[in-house]
């Protein structure tokens, strides 16, 4: 079975702006994830993962029930969340089944929280598992704290699992392109780039902080868009996400790297979120069932 994996991050829920003015820019993000299977050749998009998932349980669940209607899928319970920047995850019920786990513990360890679904996949001897992601951008040091929280909890219904969100930190591999410096802000290079060895010295080079996608391959995840340009070398697919660097990323486990292919960006329509999105597929029949193991 293919499924068709979409992945955004909305920029405040998708309603508003970063001044907290209204702004409602749904119906540019819904056309965006209704149209992103067309960018893989497939007829429907199956599990949208998604964060800044801001205000959409208010007045009655009003705004998930909106995506919902719109994109023609199922949702989870969203994840708890400390700052009110949660996430959520959203399936093809017809395709996926109902999902047979949710479980949130733990989540608030992480400051934008943690929720893992799973579901029962035909021909896989585990459940297939989904954490939509969201590390927090104000410290790699803590930021490396979630991302072991987030590989741990995606394993906790066997060793089938997909992580994606927006990562807020570069790349694993040192040999990804640098981001670019010059597009980010103060802040983001405060918690974005390392300490040099020595004094601080304004204008001295920089070095990208990725300890938290390190970690996240160090429990053995595999990045999406990284594995299949070491299989083609095609460089558009390690396009920036966002201003200055490939932040927003997908992961699988290693059963699942040779199941994923057809990875793009989603960038229409403009001004849809400060993210451009991202879709792959994943061939459930390709994933590898040889080392089985469970979560204790």
């Amino acid at each position: 079975m293919q499924l068709t994996v979409a992945v955004q991050n909305l920029g405040h829920g998708g309603l508003a702006d970063g001044d907290g003015n209204p702004e409602d820019r749904w119906p540019q993000l819904a056309r965006r994830l209704n149209g992103a299977a067309d960018r893989v050749g497939a007829g429907q998009v199956d599990v949208v993962m998604l964060c800044e998932v801001v205000d959409w349980h208010r007045f009655g669940n009003k705004q998930l029930a909106r995506a919902v209607e719109d994109l023609g899928l199922d949702a989870a319970p969203l994840a708890p969340s400390r700052s009110g920047y949660g996430t959520g995850l959203l399936y093809r019920r017809e395709v996926l089944g109902p999902w047979a786990r949710h479980n949130p513990d733990f989540g608030k360890e992480a400051l934008h929280g943690l929720a893992v679904t799973s579901f029962d996949i035909p021909g896989l001897p585990a459940k297939l598992s989904f954490l939509p992601v969201h590390f927090t951008p104000f410290s790699a040091e803590q930021a490396v704290i979630e991302a072991n929280y987030a590989a741990t909890r995606g394993y906790k219904y066997g060793p089938f699992a997909v992580l994606a969100g927006d990562v807020n930190y570069a790349p694993a591999s040192a040999a990804h392109p640098l981001p670019d410096f010059a597009e980010m802000r103060p802040y983001n290079l405060g918690s974005r780039t390392r300490l040099p060895a020595g004094d601080f010295i304004p204008g001295q080079p920089l070095k990208p902080n990725r300890d938290v996608t390190r970690k996240l391959a160090q429990n053995g995840y595999v990045d999406v868009a990284w594995h299949l340009f070491e299989q083609t070398r095609n460089n558009t697919l390690l396009r920036p996400t966002a201003t200055d660097d490939r932040i927003d990323q997908a992961w699988v486990s290693g059963p699942l790297a040779n199941a994923v292919s057809d990875y793009h960006l989603l960038d229409e329509p403009a001004g849809a979120s400060d993210h451009h999105g991202l879709v792959f597929r994943i061939d459930t029949d390709a994933i590898d069932v040889t080392n089985l193991w469970t979560y204790r």
